[in-house]
């Protein structure tokens, strides 16, 4: 019989291949092809003296174990853990810093990270400060005896942003921190930061990963197996795990994953491009631009340029006339689906930012995020086209 589930076999295999043959994608006991949904909360004991490998669907379920090595799979580390959003998952992280603990932030970190960490965290006795992470002197520069860790969004949301991985995670090396990086734009599939040393991984897997927006998860995988004990010490003891069904729908949403974001990066780089040209934007952002800042780190440590573009109206009244005239994407909240989405930073996802720190970052009042899709890019190109005209 054929050994499919040979752990070396799994890992040596592209990139393409793992994401529909991870190791749980066939049920052993009846030959399913698909992970059942094991809808239990918990597990009996057929001998008390040995206990089941799963007791309590809080400490421990199949289905979502079987989304947990799936993705430290994907992202080559140890230990994979799902949580019931992106936040959850960045909080609980959070948490493994303790009161007196000094951490350092990418200035236009997404929104709600940044109310985490100005409005829960303080509170707490963790401090942070946040850096343009672009300036790596200034990354140095922040560093304090106290300093536990650094976290880095690249690229960042919503400006794209680039950090140099590799750059910051080796000087965190050295400095005895702890590198955390949110890998949501990119994914697995165009960046692996734990291949550039980076401790742990984060994502809100509601976003490319899942892509249907039908599904609110958070994932987060750690570097070494001694992190990884420590980040499930306190999953089980917050308990914001994500529901068996919910991984189940994660895991079937995992498996195009390549498929859309090839799709949906060709055709956000046609649309940054339109944009570039169009007369009534004064910017645009996306990392595939010529004159991206910080393009040529991004090609070093990354796969591919995304699906996510930025530009600037110029203010606000232009962007929200905008917003109500387009036709074909969700204007709302979230990004990453197999439809295309356009946000409204100022209002939605940097909206617990106050206004003047939000504009420090760059995030004006004219900025608008647009999250490409699998529709017909000239279609989008010409309902935007006539929204930005009207």
């Amino acid at each position: 019989m054929a050994d499919r589930n040979n752990p070396d076999k799994i890992a040596s295999r592209s990139f393409s291949t793992k994401l529909l043959h991870f190791g749980a994608e066939i049920d052993e006991q009846t030959g399913a092809s698909s992970t059942p949904i094991f809808q239990a909360s918990t597990f009996h004991h057929h001998d008390v003296f040995n206990p089941p490998h799963h007791d309590y669907s809080r400490s421990g379920n199949p289905t979502r174990e079987a989304l947990e090595n799936y993705i430290a799979l994907l992202e080559g580390g140890t230990r994979g853990f799902a949580f019931a959003s992106g936040m959850a998952a960045i909080s609980t992280t959070f948490l493994l810093f303790s009161a007196g603990d000094h951490l350092i932030v990418t200035e236009d970190v997404y929104g709600g990270t940044y109310r985490f960490l100005t409005t829960v965290l303080s509170r707490l006795g963790i401090e942070t400060t946040f850096v343009d992470m672009t300036d790596f002197e200034a990354i140095k520069a922040a560093i304090k005896p106290n300093t536990k860790a650094v976290f880095i969004e690249t690229p960042s949301n919503p400006t794209l942003k680039i950090t140099d991985i590799k750059l910051v995670a080796d000087w965190a090396k050295e400095n005895g921190l702890l590198s955390l990086l949110d890998n949501t734009f990119m994914t697995p599939y165009h960046q692996r930061p734990l291949e550039l040393g980076i401790d742990i991984v984060l994502h809100s897997a509601t976003k490319f990963l899942s892509g249907h927006s039908d599904v609110l998860a958070g994932l987060a995988v750690t570097k070494d197996e001694a992190l990884g004990k420590r980040l499930y010490a306190l999953q089980n003891g917050l308990g914001s795990v994500l529901s068996a069904h919910e991984c189940w729908l994660l895991m079937r949403g995992m498996k195009t994953l390549q498929a859309r974001m090839e799709q949906s990066e060709r055709s956000a780089r046609r649309l940054a491009e339109w944009l570039s040209n169009h007369p009534n934007v004064e910017r645009v952002y996306y990392p595939g631009l010529p004159d991206h800042p910080g393009r040529e780190i991004h090609e070093r440590q990354s796969a591919g340029y995304g699906a996510v573009v930025s530009f600037d109206v110029g203010s606000g009244d232009l962007a929200k006339a905008l917003l109500n005239r387009v036709e074909l994407p969700l204007v709302a909240v979230s990004l990453g689906a197999v439809e295309s989405i356009l946000s409204y930073p100022a209002m939605m996802s940097h909206a617990a930012m106050p206004r003047e720190v939000r504009l420090q970052r760059g995030i004006t009042d004219g900025t608008l995020r647009y999250s490409v899709g699998l529709e017909d890019v000239e279609d989008l190109i010409a309902d935007l086209d006539a929204a930005l005209r009207a």
